[in-house]
């Protein structure tokens, strides 16, 4: 069993997610509770060419660990190889499969969830990857629960996958032609978890450390994985941690914290070095910056501001203003209450 399954523990997963869980952002997630990253997912053919821009998707530093390395592709042969290769550059604690993948390009190269309609290619990319890295790592696989609605799988492919050596299967609850629309369907998932004896962990629409509690106790997943949701507030992993010790929903955390987080997930991004400039780091973190106002007052307003933002000292000025227009918000809403409680103290 993979050690960060041991001793009943249920482990938080951060699911890769392209162009956002880059090293900055696990490593701000794994701060707040995260137990195991996935990088983004990796071309395997990329790495085949020793692509100096495919392989900065497999950096990770040690305090993110435990961290695997998703691969995807549809040659065994090849990905076995390209497996090896990045398990001599980094030595990550596992290698995760990509068989979940909706999106249109990955899915016209018989890539990600194309291969769930294609069980003996999957086996045999599975079975690859599994035999070509031998012990060195643990190899995993993260799929969809099936291709539509006619075609919903997932427990067979789970039985194939464990044959093939897998020694965990993270399932999302929705097919390939859902996307990320309609909810996530935690039968299946059950399902799946029960059809094999390998770790299975759910995800799909976890959104509170009520819902992480909740599929805890009515599946037999042995983990989640939170996705979207810690985009806009990766501080769920902090709450789901808490909620299941406690039973008790933590207070919101506050705007201050908040902006605290974003202004650092700025000045770590531009202090990686990925991007040629401080520019366009703020420009590759634009679409970050818009999940986070979910929930916030002024969110519109921070979106319009956020479309153009180029550096750190203008979303540093932004907070300033952000903060005091809401303090004053707060002052005149409080001041309402106080002169209604006047007028009519019933």
């Amino acid at each position: 069993m993979l050690p960060w399954f041991k001793n009943d523990a249920f482990p938080l997963y951060l699911a890769p997610m392209a162009g956002v869980t880059d090293l900055v952002f696990r490593r701000l997630c794994k701060e707040l509770g995260a137990d195991v990253m996935v990088t983004e997912f990796v071309s395997a053919e990329g790495i085949m060419q020793a692509d100096e821009r495919t392989r900065i998707y497999t950096e990770f530093d040690d305090a993110q660990r435990p961290v695997g390395v998703q691969l995807f592709g549809a040659d065994g042969p090849r990905m076995a190889e390209a497996a090896k290769k990045i398990i001599d550059w980094k030595q990550p604690d596992f290698i995760d499969i990509n068989f979940g993948c909706p999106v249109k390009k990955v899915v016209s190269k018989n890539g990600g969830s194309s291969l769930l309609k294609d069980c003996p290619t999957l086996a045999h990319v599975a079975e690859s990857i599994a035999k070509g890295v031998g012990d060195r790592v643990p190899v995993t696989a993260k799929i969809r629960i099936g291709w539509d609605q006619h075609l919903i799988n997932a427990p067979e492919v789970c039985h194939i996958l464990e044959d093939c050596g897998m020694q965990a299967i993270a399932v999302h609850g929705r097919t390939r032609a859902q996307g990320y629309s309609g909810e996530a369907d935690w039968e299946v998932i059950d399902q799946c978890s029960r059809a094999v004896s390998v770790p299975v962990i759910g995800n799909g629409d976890i959104t509170s450390g009520a819902d992480v509690a909740r599929r805890r106790a009515t599946t037999g997943v042995s983990g989640v994985m939170i996705g979207r949701a810690a985009m806009a507030y990766p501080w769920l992993f902090r709450e789901a941690k808490e909620y299941l010790a406690t039973g008790l929903v933590p207070p919101t955390v506050a705007l201050e914290e908040r902006w605290t987080f974003i202004l650092r997930h700025a000045r770590l991004l531009v202090e990686w070095g990925k991007f040629p400039g401080e520019r366009y780091a703020m420009q590759s973190l634009r679409s970050r910056l818009m999940a986070y106002t979910k929930g916030l007052k002024g969110g519109k307003f921070l979106r319009q501001r956020f479309s153009t933002v180029s550096s750190v000292a203008e979303l540093e000025d932004l907070a300033a203003e952000h903060l005091d227009s809401v303090a004053h918000l707060e002052e005149d809403d409080a001041d309402d209450s106080e002169t209604m409680l006047l007028v009519d103290p019933t």
